[in-house]
């Protein structure tokens, strides 16, 4: 089949600021910037290289995982981070090595769900996923800039008159996000590289001197000892205790996502290489969740020995800030003070590595469903959205670390756990028993522990309703603004439909005749010939090409329309495959014209019905009043009266 672009109405020329801020819409320019974007081959990297984008989100969360679990357990945090870590490694490990298998171009979880579920339903479950998803991206961009702005207002460098200016310093942070990305932001991996590796360099002194400290006094541990088993008698009072409270700690399961949407950089030997790709992100994952175990369980048992729990608390100088803590108490305040340097860089280049995932998020799938206004594809505006918003919850939170935890582990507990549920559908799909059963017992863990994490922290699920919503109410809007844009991304035609199409040409006019298709007998295209030539006068000699439309899934928006020729009883018939009969008939009137350089005629035969369930019928199922629709595609693509085809109804 012959692969032919639908022209619609002309671009037009954009100047000031309209044209600024939609500029990468022009041809030739790529629409998503950031750590997430697409690379050219030539900037491809190996997979330790790209694990570090993971890392910029992953790694990032030891600057307040563990201030988080101390105040979430208590003494038990090790113990409860000794859980986090086990459903790190032997359940979100595996369902995304399996995800990384199913989705090598980096689309992740959420396009394996929209595989399984049909349609609508499928769309539906998508919006909602994203609104989760949202309000992961979004927290980690907001709990990224407020976490920063602690380390910078708790160092003792920091001028007096910053301090108690939380608020201010957090919106200054993400206000400089957002103008670095309406500048122009380009993916940066080397700059990645050197961030977490100096990170974990860091991180890896800290611990190690504390963990000397442990050893220089093994009081701690005593006291540590007498405080756990004063407050849990036996192993199993802990054990319990720990599966309970371990939900709040799930913000150290954040970057799985990320390391698969990262999957497209991985450098591999040849074009198409997608079993190297899947290797290289096997390799990602699984070092970046062996090297955050590590650093989990290590900094909760440093933390939980040497930080008094008061320490922890809201106005403590260990609040949202535990391992710096222990940097400035045993390494000094110049050590501190490069340590805290380097946590607000990867934490602040987090929320970089965050923004640019939802530039990248967005675009490939709301405007696709016909569900976002075309500007969206644009970085700049979303960029000032996504900061407004960004502004919004911040204010809502307070700039308070700890208080946006909830909301953070929400959408990442939801993400994770849709993706354990897509992992669970196909290896049943695949009729894997054993597989099956394993996912299925990873899918029930992560639905308590969202569950468990929701009814404990409310806060998060509130921020996703709102998000899923919003995104819902405007999808809906958008979907109802845009019904009558040409949704054609091109016309695949084979050889059979052009001939028809160039010999009707060669006559003159191009008839072309609407037939709604039922026996498709000799009789059926007989009378509907003689109907339309009666009705509309169309000449007896000239000859008429039948149309008939078969809807594939009316819940797509933008597809390419597939033209098959066919011709039965004498009749020629061209058969088209699409997602609505009015926008599939008025591209391929269009494509007629730009082929033939004709006008084509198109005639169409009244019916009976409601005009306003006709127009809610093509909205949802793509059929409706086909006549005056087709004619309002038209319009809407052709603005030139001269250049439009010409549609009849008799």
């Amino acid at each position: 089949m012959e692969q032919m672009v639908v022209e619609a109405k002309p671009a037009e020329h954009r100047a000031g600021l309209r044209g600024w801020l939609l500029d990468d819409l022009n041809e030739g320019k790529s629409p998503v910037e950031g750590p997430h974007a697409a690379e050219e081959p030539a900037h491809r990297r190996p997979w330790w290289q790209v694990m570090c984008l993971t890392g910029l989100d992953y790694f990032s969360t030891l600057g307040y995982q563990p201030g988080i679990a101390a105040l979430a357990a208590g003494a038990l945090a090790p113990i409860a981070t000794l859980v986090l870590v086990a459903l790190t490694l032997f359940g979100a490990l595996p369902v995304y090595r399996w995800v990384a298998r199913e989705s090598p171009h980096g689309q992740g979880s959420i396009v394996m769900l929209e595989r399984v579920l049909p349609k609508w339903t499928g769309k539906l479950f998508v919006l909602a996923l994203l609104g989760f998803a949202a309000t992961d991206f979004i927290i980690t961009i907001t709990l990224s800039a407020a976490d920063a702005t602690a380390h910078i207002l708790e160092n003792p460098f920091t001028p007096q008159a910053l301090r108690g200016h939380q608020m201010v310093v957090t919106l200054v942070l993400l206000a400089l996000l957002g103008a670095v990305f309406l500048r122009g932001f380009r993916e940066a991996i080397t700059i990645a590289v050197v961030l977490v590796g100096v990170y974990l360099s860091l991180n890896l002194i800290v611990v190690a001197a504390a963990l000397q400290a442990v050893a220089a006094h093994p009081h701690v541990v005593v006291a540590w000892r007498g405080l756990l088993f004063s407050e849990y008698p036996t192993p199993l009072a802990m054990a319990a205790v720990a599966l309970l409270v371990f939900p709040k700690l799930a913000l150290g399961l954040s970057g799985f996502e990320t390391g698969v949407a990262v999957m497209p950089l991985i450098r591999i030997r040849r074009p198409g290489d997608l079993d190297g790709r899947i290797r290289g992100a096997h390799k990602l994952l699984t070092t970046a969740a062996v090297i955050m175990s590590g650093y989990l369980i290590a900094s909760s048992i440093v933390t939980t020995l040497l930080i008094p729990p008061r320490e922890f608390e809201p106005g403590g100088r260990a609040y949202g800030r535990a391992l710096a803590y222990l940097a400035h108490e045993h390494l000094g305040n110049i050590f501190g003070t490069a340590y805290d340097i380097s946590t607000v860089l990867i934490l602040w280049f987090a929320g970089a590595s965050a923004m640019a995932g939802l530039l990248n998020l967005i675009p490939q799938y709301l405007p696709r469903y016909g569900m976002a206004p075309a500007w969206t594809r644009a970085v700049r505006p979303l960029v000032l959205v996504l900061t407004i918003i960004a502004f919004a919850v911040t204010a809502f939170f307070d700039a308070d670390v700890n208080r946006q935890g909830g909301a953070y582990a929400t959408g990442v507990l939801v993400v994770i756990t849709s993706a354990a549920f897509a992992v669970t559908l196909s290896v049943r799909r695949r009729r894997w028993r054993r597989l099956t059963i394993g996912f299925a017992v990873v899918t029930v863990i992560l639905v308590y522990t969202a569950i468990a994490n929701i009814i404990q922290r409310p806060d998060g699920v509130k921020i996703a309703s709102l998000f899923i919503a919003g995104i819902i109410f405007f999808s809906v809007l958008s979907r109802l603004v845009r019904a009558m844009e040409l949704r054609a991304t091109g016309v695949e035609m084979d050889d059979v439909a052009r001939q028809f199409i160039e010999d009707a040409a060669a006559y003159g006019d191009i008839h072309v005749v609407a037939n709604e298709p039922d026996t498709r007998d000799e009789r059926e295209y007989r009378e509907k010939e003689a109907e339309q030539r009666r009705d509309n006068h169309i000449p007896d000699d000239a000859p008429v090409l039948f149309v008939e439309v078969k809807v594939t899934d009316p819940s797509d928006f933008e597809t390419p329309l597939r033209v098959y020729g066919e011709e039965r009883y004498g009749f020629r018939i061209l058969r088209l495959e699409g997602p609505s009969i009015s926008n599939a008939i008025a591209a391929l009137l269009l494509c007629i014209r730009n082929l033939t350089g004709r006008k084509p005629h198109v005639y169409f035969s009244w019916t009976e019905g409601n005009p306003v369930v006709d127009l809610l019928r093509y909205l949802v199922f793509g059929a409706g009043e086909i006549a005056p629709l087709t004619r309002e595609v038209l319009r809407e693509a052709e603005h030139d009266v001269r250049r439009r085809p010409m549609v009849h109804v008799g």
